[in-house]
């Protein structure tokens, strides 16, 4: 991984072809990924890394591997992706912390330093952030963000389940 960005406790790392070994024992849990489809394959989460790759050269943004600077251990991701939400292409801002280390302000920490690079970048004028509608913990980081309840919609993306979709305008 090749570190981009550090905040208080954690680095940001573009991601190698090779960090599916760091990346997998997090997606493949079905705790940590109970808000997503299913936990992934590891076919699925080298795929995930290879459009972040892609995303990188074509966009110069995508997601990133999230680490604690104390340990060195990585703790799972954030950052963006250009695709289709609620039927609209859109700057989406996601973030993935491994169970083990919810409820520390990870995922916020980290989605902030993000945020912080949009708009260092002018990357883009909107971002949405998108989650179940029972995920607390992730309304709560957009909330923090100072993210604002755009819509709530049926994702067909994620078994039809009602999703809200947030919205920043930076």
């Amino acid at each position: 991984m090749q570190i981009i960005r550090e905040t208080p406790r954690l680095l940001l790392a573009k991601y190698t072809s090779e960090d599916a070994a760091l990346l997998h024992p997090i997606t493949s849990d079905a705790e940590t990924m109970s808000f997503w489809p299913a936990p992934w394959t590891l076919d699925k989460t080298e795929a995930w890394i290879a459009r972040s790759i892609q995303s990188y050269k074509a966009n110069g943004l995508g997601r990133y591997g999230v680490v604690l600077k104390s340990t060195g251990e990585f703790i799972g991701c954030a950052g963006f992706f250009r695709t289709i939400v609620n039927d609209n292409l859109e700057n989406d801002l996601g973030y993935i912390i491994a169970r083990a280390h919810w409820k520390n302000g990870y995922a916020t920490e980290a989605a902030s330093v993000c945020l912080e690079m949009a708009r260092e970048k002018s990357w883009f004028d909107r971002i949405v952030i998108n989650m179940s509608h029972d995920n607390i913990a992730s309304r709560r980081v957009a909330e923090h963000l100072g993210a604002k309840l755009e819509t709530t919609f049926v994702n067909s993306k994620n078994r039809d389940i009602l999703t809200n979709l947030f919205v920043l305008n930076i």
